[in-house]
């Protein structure tokens, strides 16, 4: 069982300012009842207004040379702290950049991160899926699609439409505008296709992209997995979620709305397996889907940092902060066995990104909607960003107008995009 005190003090630092971000101030909050220091390159709407993470921002801090230039200068105002620090990467592109200059970083800091050769390996889509058929691991049929390709039209598509589209690079997709543009494209037919691929490279994308067989379904047959790994490549805890409903738009498709906690003993099983023989260090989040056809689940990717609607996990009894803690200052981990999340039903609580009316109008009808349904009834649910002990009245104000904004966006493109999870 997880201890709720540290014995121990320590200084967390995070990297964001968005609502991952906001999810790990809490959940070191519910321990220290201390504000958490942040930083970020824009100030984002889930952290505005709280006494709970103060954001300091810095132009240009997702990208080298200005992220290495300002950590230096942060690691200057610790390099005689008597406190261990713990850096924490709240998006892949920090992970990145952490991972990245980890030697000198870990002289400061400590870097719950992974090499950045394999960071590198299971960062990019279609490295890791190459890993997936190392390792066993169910996935989509693949193929790549290269910018040499497009420019000697020598374009091919080897599955039956609906086929599916996105980055291979996820990190030099941020940087990637245009009209029309999507974290995934789910294509209907040739034209669409070419359509799509020349937007992408004529608007400056240079990495490849990943083609793959569409796995239809719902939403409610997405599965999502948070997990730690401790410092001896030994995994700690896990802990599954049952995506309800995803956001539909076109910039956000992908990222879920409602989890519904999960126990899947058989699942863990190979994840666990999985992360201890690649010899993984951190948080990992697993993004996969149920296939109707094979009867299994399929991985889409993995992220080297908790998900951004990982405090579902929190909300469950398993605090993601007080892993780090118990790894790298208290040392208690190590002794422990690994946690397999939500085996106890009634604990389960719900965890939303969006209001509750929103969640009831939209999510599928299914058993497992009519399971959420009794958890709202019973107050069995949570927010990662309306906190009780970090409520003043402008936080309240922004807060609500970004929940209520959802109504307009399920409206507008619920229709057109749903069913399209990658």
């Amino acid at each position: 069982m997880i201890n709720t005190q540290s014995t121990l003090n320590f200084t967390p630092i995070i990297l964001g300012s968005d609502i991952n971000a906001y999810g790990f101030a809490r959940s070191f909050y519910d321990i220290t009842k201390k504000p958490v220091q942040a930083y970020a390159e824009a100030a984002l709407a889930p952290t505005r207004y709280s006494k709970i993470i103060n954001v300091s921002l810095h132009a240009g801090f997702t990208e080298d040379p200005t992220f290495i230039e300002t950590m230096r200068e942060i690691a200057k105002q610790y390099a005689d702290h008597d406190e261990p620090v713990i850096l924490l990467a709240m998006g892949d592109g920090y992970a990145e950049l952490i991972s990245k200059h980890k030697a000198e970083l870990s002289q400061t800091f400590i870097c719950p991160y992974v090499e950045y050769d394999l960071l590198r390996k299971l960062n990019n889509k279609e490295s890791f899926y190459k890993i997936c058929e190392e390792y066993n691991l169910p996935h989509p049929e693949t193929e790549i699609i290269t910018k040499k390709m497009y420019q000697d039209k020598d374009l091919t598509v080897p599955f039956d439409y609906p086929v599916a589209l996105k980055p291979a690079n996820s990190v030099e997709w941020l940087d990637i505008h245009f009209e029309g543009r999507k974290k995934a494209f789910i294509i209907q037919d040739e034209a669409e296709f070419n359509d799509i691929v020349g937007k992408i490279y004529d608007n400056g994308y240079t990495s490849d992209l990943i083609l793959q067989e569409f796995i239809g379904g719902d939403d409610s047959h997405m599965r999502v997995l948070n997990a730690y790994v401790d410092q001896n490549h030994h995994v700690k805890m896990m802990c599954l979620g049952h995506p309800l409903l995803e956001d539909p738009t076109p910039q956000a498709i992908g990222n879920y709305v409602a989890i519904l906690p999960e126990y899947n003993q058989k699942l863990y099983d190979v994840i666990q397996r999985f992360l201890e023989e690649i010899n993984f260090t951190g948080f990992a989040n697993f993004d996969m889907k149920f296939d109707d056809q094979t009867q299994e689940f399929k991985l889409f990717e993995i992220n080297l940092r908790q998900g951004r609607s990982s405090f579902y996990v929190t909300l469950n009894g398993y605090n993601l902060a007080q892993y780090v803690i118990d790894d790298y200052v208290t040392g208690e981990l190590d002794a422990r066995a690994t946690v397999y999340g939500n085996r106890n039903k009634a604990q389960y609580k719900l965890w939303l990104g969006v209001p509750k009316k929103v969640f009831k109008k939209y999510a599928l009808e299914n058993e497992y909607k009519e399971v959420a349904l009794e958890l709202l009834r019973q107050d069995r649910y949570g927010t990662t960003v309306f906190f009780k002990e970090d409520m003043n009245f402008k936080r309240w104000l922004l807060m609500d107008y970004m929940f209520y904004r959802y109504n307009g966006r399920f409206k507008r493109y619920f229709e057109e995009n749903k069913g399209q999870n990658l």
